[in-house]
């Protein structure tokens, strides 16, 4: 496993973390069908076991669900791993999910997955989506991630999905050690101004669905479907034309991870690490496999050559 410095001012981590949005099990907020905790669990000790140091969950995941499981997994090796969560997205009792960034509502959701965790400190809390809901300011969301980390609760402060004028508003509260945005060969829009401003800022980028939800594992075909509590089954991308295109693209891909004696989730993994600003990239996890099956990303390099090739292709 290689590790990198996560920002100017963060810890070093896997540059191959895992996802746990999957192990929260099926239901709203999770939408992945049903999850054995045993296996989760038996996920996380493997990918411990690999040098994985690097864990994200979201208390959104399962409702909670998956910030219990990660907590038990780890249990005593929780010192060993840079353990990431998130706010910002809550629910009442019927489950209904709404964004919200207020000071008040971070401070809250903080203690919350702490509890969940069986931590008494998270290592990297995130602001899960922009506040387009309650109409809270990244600046009002920054305010609150500051007061966790001066009482200690907190020790280093991210977003999710946030762009280059939400980074900036919230530069303007305190440095942001983290941005975790969708990248991956068939989502590069944040090559053009996302991952430069990190880069210009000393902003970490932890990113998310290397492989697409799938559609970068080469398991796909134009037959494959999904079940109905599976979000992807409403997916364009994954359904229909979409689906199909992609499909496409991902054999002209396999071919290209061929030549260089590597699988296709392994060169989907390989890509997002190629790019300087990266820190580390998060694969879902749903059984040991999913984990370590990509990780000899780490020692994968793309010359720039194909790295061009790829960029053709994932817009053919």
């Amino acid at each position: 496993m290689k590790y990198r410095k996560l920002g100017k001012n963060g810890p070093d981590i896997s540059v191959i973390g895992f996802g746990s949005w999957a192990i929260g099990g099926s239901g709203w907020a999770s939408s992945w069908g049903a999850q054995d905790d045993l296996k989760s669990q038996e996920s996380v000790r493997a990918a411990l076991d690999a040098g994985v140091t690097f864990y994200d969950t979201a208390a959104v995941y399962g409702l909670g669900h998956s910030e219990v499981v990660l907590g038990q997994a780890l249990g005593t090796d929780r010192s060993r791993v840079v353990l990431a969560t998130k706010c910002g997205l809550v629910w009442g009792e019927q489950g209904k999910i709404s964004k919200n960034g207020t000071y008040d509502s971070v401070l809250r959701e903080a203690e919350a997955s702490l509890k969940r965790l069986g931590t008494d400190y998270i290592d990297l809390y995130q602001m899960h989506w922009p506040d387009t809901d309650s109409g809270a300011p990244a600046e009002e969301t920054m305010r609150a991630m500051e007061k966790l980390v001066q009482d200690g609760k907190v020790r280093y402060v991210g977003v999710s999905n946030y762009n280059v004028e939400q980074l900036q508003a919230s530069l303007t509260v305190r440095h942001v050690d983290a941005l975790q945005p969708p990248y991956s060969i068939l989502r590069p829009a944040v090559e053009e101004q996302v991952l430069p401003f990190c880069q210009e800022q000393g902003i970490g980028v932890v990113a998310y669905s290397p492989l697409t939800s799938g559609l970068l594992s080469g398991k796909y075909s134009y037959d494959t479907t999904f079940d109905e509590d599976d979000w992807r089954s409403r997916s364009k991308a994954h359904t229909g034309d979409g689906l199909r295109a992609n499909v496409d693209r991902v054999e002209r891909l396999g071919a290209i991870a061929e030549r260089y004696g590597i699988t296709m989730p392994q060169l989907a993994v390989a890509y997002v690490l190629a790019h300087p600003a990266l820190t580390s990239a998060i694969v879902g996890v749903r059984k040991p496999d999913h984990i370590l099956g990509v990780l000899p990303a780490a020692e994968a390099e793309l010359s720039e050559e194909t790295l061009d090739e790829i960029r053709r292709i994932a817009v053919s």
